[in-house]
């Protein structure tokens, strides 16, 4: 069976921003961060029966949201609670994402202490001006403050969060704030092109955002930057130093499995090879999901014939790409499956083949949609 990893989501922040298409709520002074906690250890424990998990986990990703909100108290009864439960790694990689306010980068030592190693730090931005029309509540200061806290806490390995493609920003906005970001030294940026994705302020109001030109140019720009300080593109959006790719984004695409728990967190469960790999998801509400966390969600069975187009829809997000020996090892199906579409890709040039190792070329790296296309099941493969 795949690798195993453990998706947490808190789903509150301090404000919903425009752009967030995530499930994410605005945090209250009542909000029920205990309840929270036992209901998502009873979420554990119901996916555990349930699926009959007795494989260790590799990685735990706290994500939202903003799950730095949370007391180190509480943090620490969950991971305390996920330990009697799981069989972890020694190796565990355990990732919380966090703001850079100060009131939650005061915590960040505490967050140390309790074994989380790994900070994903949501900048956005280091100016101002580009902060506030994204609806951010932090200023560049603090952003800055945070990376250097993070530093001082003892976190060796932490992500800094970028986005770039945004409103009102001049040609050198997004050069600078990759510039500033190197200069405080993170193991790993993430850095990737804002969308107005459906159901967010900014679909709804779209804000004029620079041409597909010089977004195109911003990107190969702050790419080589990122690039000559030795931070590696591993992934569409992620680059780290050698050997610090965040291992729980990873496995996600690499098809491996993980669980999912919390308010609108989804699963993937491998049972049986190939009929009987399992997507789950939960309640989107916080109040319906902390009612009974175990009856509200559902889980759907990925089908044989699209296996395929799921397994390359992930694996071709990596630099790296994919063996057939993974395929197979990964999705129970035969190589032979991958085609006629394989073959099409790699003779139109969008794929390399080299040692039986399928990735991307450059061509094919920038349309990777047109590679996607070629593996739907209506397109007869």
């Amino acid at each position: 069976m795949p690798p195993l990893s453990l998706y947490i989501h808190i789903p509150w922040c301090i404000q919903k921003c425009p752009y967030c298409d995530f499930n994410s709520h605005a945090i209250k002074s009542d909000t029920p961060e205990s309840a929270y906690i036992t209901a998502l250890l009873n979420d554990l424990a119901v996916d555990i029966q349930r699926y009959n998990i007795t494989r260790p986990i590799n990685s735990i990703f706290i994500g939202g949201g903003t799950p730095s909100l949370f007391s180190p108290e509480s943090i620490d009864r969950l991971l305390r609670g996920i330990e009697q439960q799981l069989v972890l790694k020694e190796s565990l990689e355990i990732t919380l994402e966090a703001n850079p306010g100060t009131f939650e980068s005061h915590k960040f030592a505490e967050f140390r202490a309790l074994g989380i190693n790994r900070l994903s730090i949501g900048i956005q931005s280091f100016n101002n001006s580009l902060l506030r029309k994204l609806g951010r509540v932090h200023s560049a200061q603090e952003a800055i403050h945070a990376a250097e806290i993070a530093h001082q806490s003892g976190f060796d390995n932490f992500n800094l969060d970028l986005m770039f493609g945004l409103p009102g920003a001049r040609p050198d906005s997004s050069k600078i704030d990759i510039e500033t970001a190197i200069s405080l030294k993170p193991t790993h940026v993430s850095f990737y092109q804002l969308t107005l994705e459906p159901n967010t302020f900014f679909y709804k109001f779209p804000p004029k955002l620079p041409d597909d030109e010089t977004i195109f140019s911003t990107q190969k720009q702050c790419q080589k930057l990122l690039a000559d300080q030795g931070y590696l593109q591993y992934e569409v959006s992620a680059y780290s130093k050698q050997g610090l790719q965040c291992l729980h984004n990873v496995n996600y695409w690499q098809f491996g499995d993980y669980l999912g728990i919390g308010a609108g967190a989804h699963g993937k469960i491998s049972q049986a090879l190939p009929q009987q790999i399992i997507r789950s998801f939960k309640a989107k509400s916080p109040e319906q999901y902390l009612r009974g966390s175990h009856q509200n969600g559902g889980a759907d069975v990925i089908s044989v014939t699209d296996l395929p187009l799921e397994f390359i829809m992930n694996h071709l997000r990596l630099k790296q790409g994919f063996t057939l020996e993974a395929y197979q090892a990964v999705t129970g199906l035969a190589a032979a499956t991958l085609e006629p579409a394989l073959s099409a890709c790699v003779t139109q040039s969008l794929l390399i083949r080299q040692n039986n190792h399928y990735y991307c070329s450059e061509h094919g790296w920038n349309f990777l949609d047109n590679i996607l296309e070629k593996f739907i099941p209506e397109n007869g493969n």
